[in-house]
């Protein structure tokens, strides 16, 4: 059988024509795909990316392709190599408007991005949640609706299945106290974070028998390092927390009313997740052109090969995210020695093949969004000082069954670490009585919007069941370390 090759035909599309460009364009590009670095469609994308931004690859991130970018970058300032005309694709001229949910906590970058979207040939409908801030192609907080065989990965989000869980034990919020020190070294001694954290035992490791890790050769390339990675946490603001969950008589099933003992995680799908997200979006990016203020939210055809992966990619993500989650809960519940009375759990980084109201099949992209469908439960958590709430969707459809996926920063990681002050954040932890391991000024609780005035803005988005105070907190290492225990 004939090997798999890139040949001048191939790289003529992509507009290199010259003899000396083809020999070399050849032999790098055969070169990865004779030592399996990248597959063939990965390596074209790349190709097409640098031949339009060469720049882009002359640093350390352009790798193997680094030579190739400064011999193009040299022979358009000698004028003798310019990159075949592509026409983007049109945004619409006249968008679909889309409703704002406190338009007054959201800054104009996140509205911008937002009505770029909604431009999208492809988009349908949108919303924006009151926590939006600024991100990368969809702001975060942003809920877009487009054609149902299409998918932007970057309106997913690079960390994909992000998502909340909470255990609620029946147990006494009142331990956190009594019982401070067990409950901390609980905390401790079953979570791991950071980017090279792995964990050798695991509770449950059942989902690597599942037939889709095995379904494409990127998914293969990742599965040992996922597989070291369960149960683990990321970097920035991933938590697992104790806190006290405030529970009103009969709004979570037979619960009585009382304050509970709670566990609270946030993390997603770990170096997994953000490769998958990396690989296709460099792909989307590469076959799908638009202008240069809409080009993350390039978008991938599930009636296409690379769709159908990414599709099957970011689900199997999804699952993996919660196991993720339910390794941690249930090494902590097994040390406890007690079952949680219940678990509720909710991606706000995912796609979902939904209807709209008039009975539209869509793709719904919520970054940085909870599903909020009727009935449906989720998590909408503060900051380290301050309240999360656990609650009920209303389904409403102007939200497109949305609400927000927490707070929303504030400000920026580096103006946090320009203008927040160490003993203020220190003041307010043990003023909260919070007890943090990890973190630094970038997860400080000024970051954050306030809560509150959040959840006041989407009164018709979801309804509040319970209130969670975190009291014990684990984060990340970063810069430096706050570490404020009581």
């Amino acid at each position: 059988m004939e090997k798999e090759k890139i040949s001048n035909g191939d790289l003529k599309v992509l507009g290199i024509e010259k003899p000396e460009l083809l020999e070399s364009f050849s032999r790098v590009a055969n070169g990865l795909l004779r030592h399996r670095v990248m597959d063939k469609r990965e390596i074209l994308a790349n190709l097409e990316a640098l031949i339009s931004d060469p720049f882009a690859f002359t640093t350390k991130k352009g790798g193997k392709f680094k030579n190739l970018a400064e011999s193009i970058i040299a022979l358009r300032r000698e004028g003798k190599f310019m990159p075949p005309e592509r026409s983007p694709q049109r945004l619409k001229t006249s968008p679909a408007e889309f409703p704002i949910y406190g338009l007054e906590h959201i800054e104009p970058g996140a509205l911008s991005q937002m009505q770029t979207a909604i431009k999208l040939p492809i988009a349908v409908a949108g919303a924006l949640m009151p926590d939006a801030h600024q991100g990368y192609g969809l702001p975060i907080g942003g809920v877009l609706a487009t054609t149902v065989n299409t998918i932007i990965p970057y309106a997913v989000g690079v960390d994909i299945a992000c998502r909340m869980c909470m255990s609620i034990f029946d147990l006494p919020a009142g331990m956190i106290d009594s019982e401070n020190d067990k409950l901390k070294s609980l905390l401790l001694s079953h979570t791991k974070f950071g980017m090279g954290g792995t964990i050798k035992k695991h509770f449950d490791d059942s989902l690597f028998e599942s037939k889709e890790w095995k379904a494409t050769k990127l998914i293969r390339s990742l599965r040992d390092k996922a597989y070291e990675q369960l149960g683990t946490s990321g970097t920035g603001n991933h938590f697992v927390e104790w806190g006290e969950l405030s529970i009103e008589d009969g709004v979570l099933g037979d619960i009585p009313k009382g304050n509970y003992l709670a566990l609270l995680s946030h993390s997603g799908s770990r170096g997994f997740g953000a490769n998958i997200a990396n690989h296709y979006s460099k792909i989307a990016m590469a076959k799908t052109r638009l202008p240069q203020e809409a080009k993350h939210l390039a978008w991938l055809n599930l009636d296409e090969e690379d769709g159908q992966e990414y599709w099957l990619s970011m689900n199997l993500a999804g699952e993996y995210a919660s196991a993720n989650h339910h390794e941690i809960h249930n090494k902590i519940s097994k040390a406890l020695g007690l079952d949680p009375l219940l678990r509720i759990e909710n991606h706000h980084n995912f796609a979902w093949k939904e209807q709209l109201a008039g009975g539209t099949e869509v793709m719904v992209h919520r970054k940085g969004a909870t599903p909020a469908g009727v009935g449906v439960l989720g998590i909408i958590p503060g900051s380290m000082s301050t309240p999360g709430f656990v609650v009920r969707g209303k389904g409403n459809a102007e939200s497109i069954n949305s609400a927000s996926h927490g707070a929303g920063r504030l400000m920026s990681r580096s103006a946090a670490f320009k203008t927040l002050k160490r003993d203020l954040v220190a003041a307010e932890l043990i003023d909260k009585r919070i007890t943090l391991f990890g973190s630094d000024l970038d997860e400080a609780p000024m970051a954050y919007k306030d809560i509150h005035s959040v959840m006041a803005a989407q009164t018709d988005l979801v309804e509040v069941l319970a209130t969670f105070t975190p009291r014990i907190v684990r984060m990340a290492d970063q810069r430096s370390d706050l570490r404020i225990s009581n």
